[in-house]
C-alpha cells in the first residue's frame, strides 16, 4: 500500500517536508522505534475482522502497521496540520482520518459494533482519556496505550501503592504492563520514559457495585488526602464529620488508621456499601 510502514520517511523528514514543528501544547513526540511499534501491534492481538480506533496517529508510523492487519482504522488527530500531512503520506482504503479532540470524540458514530483502541496517548490527556473510554462512553474491548512510564506503573500498582487512577482502571479492566519504552524511541525525545499498557475491558466490574460512577466518586473522596489516615481523608472527601466516617469504616471492617493506597477493591466495596447505608 502507498505509504506502508517500510516506506514511510522518519518524522524529522516529514516535518521538514510539510513545514511543521512538534507542538508542545499537544505533547507531540513521534514514536520511531520499529521494535516498539511492532510490540504495540502484537499486544493488540489484531484480527482481519477488527475495527480499530487510533488516537494521535501523528505522521502514521503506527497507522501504517495497523491498517494492513484489520478491517478498518479510524485515526483521530487533534492537530489539523498533521491530519492534512498524514492524508498525503498514508493512503489506505480502510483508513478514515478524523480531526477532533479525543475527549469529545464519540466512537459510537464510527463503530456500531465492537472496536479496539490503540494509542500513543499525549501525556497530558492520559487520565481523562482512560476514564472517558472506561466509564463515560461505550468502551472498546481492548486498549493498548503508550503513556508516561510513571503513570503506567501507578495504574498497575497493587494494594499498598494504589491511587485513585489504579483503583478506577483495575475496577473495569485487566491491566498488564507490556514493556517500558526509553525516551530515545521518540522524536523529539520527551523528558520522561514511557510504557505500553494493555487493558482488557471487563464485561462486569471486578467487584459487584450497583453504580460504578457512585463507587468511583467514593474512592476519589477517599483519596482526597492520600497521605492521611483513611478516616481523616474520607471525612474530608465526603465533607462528613469524622465520627460519621469512623462509624462507616467500622461497619465496613476497615481500620480507620490505614491509608487509602493500602485498600483493595474489595475493601473499597465494603466501604462503599457502608457509606451508602450511612447516607440513606
Amino acid at each position: 500500500m502507498p505509504g506502508s510502514a517500510s516506506a514511510l520517511p522518519p518524522p524529522s523528514v516529514l516535518l521538514r517536508r510539510f513545514g511543521l514543528r512538534p507542538r508542545k501544547r499537544w505533547s507531540q513526540s513521534f514514536l520511531t522505534d520499529a521494535r516498539v511499534l511492532e510490540s504495540i501491534v502484537q499486544a493488540a492481538k489484531l484480527e482481519p475482522t477488527d475495527e480499530v480506533l487510533e488516537v494521535g496517529p501523528g505522521l502514521g508510523a503506527l497507522t501504517a502497521r495497523l491498517a494492513p492487519r484489520v478491517r478498518r482504522v479510524v485515526a483521530v488527530e487533534i492537530d489539523p496540520a498533521l491530519v492534512a500531512a498524514l492524508g498525503q503520506v498514508l493512503q489506505a482504503p480502510n483508513l478514515t482520518l478524523v480531526c477532533a479532540d479525543i475527549l469529545g470524540f464519540d466512537p459510537g458514530v464510527y463503530f456500531p459494533g465492537p472496536y479496539k483502541l490503540v494509542a500513543n496517548l499525549p501525556y497530558h490527556v492520559t487520565s481523562p482519556t482512560l476514564m472517558r473510554f472506561l466509564v463515560e462512553i461505550r468502551p472498546p474491548t481492548l486498549m493498548v496505550v503508550t503513556i508516561q512510564r510513571e503513570v503506567g506503573e501507578r495504574i498497575v500498582a497493587r494494594p499498598g501503592e494504589m491511587s485513585y487512577l489504579s483503583a478506577a482502571v483495575q475496577l473495569l479492566a485487566d491491566v498488564e504492563l507490556v514493556r517500558r519504552v526509553p525516551a530515545s524511541a521518540f522524536y523529539p525525545p520527551p523528558k520522561v520514559e514511557s510504557a505500553v499498557l494493555r487493558l482488557r475491558v471487563l464485561a462486569q466490574p471486578r467487584v459487584p457495585v450497583d453504580d460504578v460512577g457512585a463507587f468511583l466518586r467514593l474512592v476519589q473522596a477517599g483519596f482526597a488526602q492520600p497521605r492521611k489516615q483513611l478516616a481523616n481523608s474520607l471525612a474530608q472527601g465526603l465533607e462528613w464529620p469524622k465520627d460519621r466516617a469512623l462509624a462507616a469504616l467500622e461497619q465496613a471492617g476497615v481500620a480507620p488508621t490505614r491509608r487509602p493506597q493500602e485498600l483493595s477493591l474489595e475493601e473499597w466495596r465494603r466501604v462503599y456499601q457502608a457509606v451508602g447505608a450511612r447516607a440513606a
